[in-house]
This record gives C-alpha cells, sequence and structure tokens, in this order.
C-alpha cells in the first residue's frame, strides 16, 4: 500500500481542517501534494483508468482535517479536497483518450452507527438520515460483497459528478463535539465506478475507485460527551478497532483467518484492504500536543498499513450484452435445425 508521509500531510494540509501551511511552505506546496495523492491511483500504467481498482482512504483523529482532505472546504477553489480533484483530473484523461469510451457511474455510502444509508438515494427528499434507504451487504458464493439498495448514478462530466458529491454531502450525518464544531459522526465511502472499450471490441473493462472520509476516533474520557455523542463515539470507536484488528491479521504472514465480517466498513473496503486493489492511505494527525498520544496511535497505525502487500489485477471480462446476443442466436440455429 501507498502511505502518504504523515508528517508532510499534518503540516501541509490539513491541521484542523484548516490550510496553515501558507506563510511556511506556500499554498502552492499544499495544493500540489493534495494533486499528488487525487491523482496517484490514475497516473500509472497500472491504474484505474486502465481496468484496475483503486482505493484512498484518510485516517486520524477527530478534528485533525480526514473531510477537509477528502472533500475540501468551500471558501476558495485552491481548498478543494482529494474527491473533486480526482474528477477534475479523470473527465479530463477521458478527453484526451479518443482510444476508448469511458463510462462513469458513482455511489455514495454512509455507514453511521454500523447501518448503512445511501446519500444519493433519488426517490426520496429525506430531512434526516433515517429517511434515507438502508443499505445491506449482501455475499454470493464467490465471496464477493454486494450492496443491496445502494444506488449507481451516472455522471457525464465532472459538473454532474460534482453535483452528486455535493447532494451527498448534504445529507451526511455531522454533529458539534468538543474536538470539532463540525465532526463527521459516521463513515463515508463515494465510489467512482469506471468501464471502458475499445470502439468495436467486445472487451469490457470495468474498475472502481473508493475515496474514504473514516469517522474520526475520540477518547471519550478525555472529550466528556454524553448521549447520542456517546453512543456515536462508541460505534465509532468500535468498527476503527474491527479496522486496525483486520490490519494486523493482514500485516502478519500466513494468517488463515481475517475478521472482514466483524463490522460493515471493514465487509465493503475487503478488497482495498487485503485483495485485488491499489490503496493509498491518508494520516492525518493534530499539532496540539495534547494530543500527542493520539497522533502517535495514528502513525503507528500508518505502518501497520504500509507493511500490507495487495495484488491488483486486470478486471476484464467479454461484454454480458454481447454473449446474450450470441446466445440466443446459437439457440435459435439449434431449433432451426432440429
Amino acid at each position: 500500500m501507498k502511505i502518504v508521509n504523515v508528517k508532510e500531510v499534518e503540516v501541509s494540509l490539513c491541521c484542523g481542517g484548516k490550510m496553515r501551511s501558507e506563510a511556511q511552505f506556500g499554498i502552492e506546496s499544499a495544493v500540489l501534494i493534495l494533486d499528488t495523492i487525487a491523482t496517484f491511483p490514475l497516473r500509472h500504467e497500472v491504474c484505474v483508468l486502465s481496468g484496475y481498482n483503486g482505493t484512498i482512504f484518510a485516517y486520524g483523529q477527530t478534528g485533525s482535517g480526514k473531510t477537509f482532505t477528502v472533500t475540501g472546504g468551500a471558501e476558495r477553489y485552491s481548498d478543494r479536497g482529494i474527491i473533486p480533484r480526482t474528477l477534475s483530473y479523470m473527465f479530463g484523461e477521458f478527453q484526451k483518450d479518443s482510444s476508448k469510451v469511458y463510462t462513469t457511474h458513482i455511489s455514495y455510502l454512509e455507514i453511521y452507527n454500523e447501518c448503512g444509508y445511501d446519500l444519493l438515494d433519488p426517490r426520496h427528499d429525506a430531512s434526516k438520515l433515517e429517511d434515507l434507504p438502508k443499505v445491506t451487504i449482501m455475499e454470493d458464493t464467490d465471496q464477493h460483497i454486494h450492496l443491496k439498495n445502494l444506488s449507481l448514478h451516472q455522471a457525464n462530466n465532472e459538473e454532474e459528478s460534482l453535483n452528486l458529491l455535493f447532494l451527498g454531502d448534504t445529507n451526511r450525518m455531522i454533529a458539534e463535539t468538543p474536538m470539532n464544531q463540525a465532526s463527521t459522526r459516521s463513515h463515508c465511502i463515494f465510489t467512482i465506478h469506471v468501464s471502458s472499450r475499445e470502439p468495436g471490441s467486445a472487451t469490457i473493462r470495468r474498475s472502481k475507485l473508493h475515496l474514504v472520509d473514516l469517522a474520526g476516533s475520540e477518547r471519550v474520557t478525555k472529550t466528556g460527551v454524553g448521549g447520542q455523542l456517546l453512543t456515536e463515539a462508541k460505534y465509532i470507536n468500535l468498527s476503527l478497532t474491527y479496522l486496525e484488528q483486520v490490519i494486523i491479521a493482514l500485516a502478519e504472514k500466513n494468517r488463515a483467518h481475517i475478521p472482514y465480517r466483524n463490522s460493515m466498513m471493514t465487509s465493503v473496503l475487503r478488497d482495498s484492504l487485503g485483495g485485488n486493489c491499489m490503496t493509498t492511505m491518508v494520516a492525518t494527525l493534530s499539532v496540539d500536543k495534547r494530543n500527542l498520544e493520539e497522533s502517535i496511535s495514528t502513525c503507528r497505525f500508518a505502518q501497520r498499513v504500509a507493511l500490507i502487500k495487495n495484488e491488483a489485477i486486470l478486471n476484464e471480462e467479454i461484454d454480458p450484452r454481447l454473449v446474450s446476443k450470441l446466445d440466443a442466436h446459437l439457440l435459435t440455429r439449434v431449433k432451426d435445425q432440429g
């Protein structure tokens, strides 16, 4: 897995959710690092555009800048996060490449208190998160994960994809906590599904890019939260504990069982964490000395993630529609001969 240097990210990008590096490094440095992270799964020969799966996920404590890094801020164009920059670069590459026909679909999943919700559900005018349809996990005989009730939306250009991002973000679960005035209380997975084919070819390549904003860990004894915030914190911390257990298991050689099924998040990200995927982790840290212990914990987690070796494979298949037509044609010939 690709690990982004935690010191660079902490200093140059997302200290407490704000760009604080301008005086020391200049805004150009922060933008360059963000662009590098956002386009990493798209820039190489083995990349999402050529049929390989990718993931970028941000990890760190509450208030360290994960959401700002992933989605960005609304005040300045330069404050765009990883998702807008990835979309911009991707559609730019589509326009440059006339040798293939690309189709893009987008989904946006939120996992709140271990329940999945479709942030882009087209049938509901949600006034609260619970109004959205619940997403459930289904596993086929080949152990592939399918998400029931998670809608896919086609995006033909950058503007349409950004509108979907904005729609999903307006439905996200956000609350004020002692650590953060606008703390995201859930894990969110923005997924770009890409299919490509050369004109006249029967072969189609399918890939997906997960852009993940994990909820932040927090020490309840330090923050002193109660009520609903306490319940949320328990679910968040438990799911992050399960994530760490999966990371530890994957880093161990010859480990027979990986506990993916312990949580919805680890089930959904099974390929991203230890399978058919190129994965980049962004570690975000707080510069407050009171959070030194949490920052060290984040760095240790990043070290464990760095030990994992994924094997991304090319996702290529014959167009199922052509196969169906061929089957129908052969069946007709058999009937005519009979």
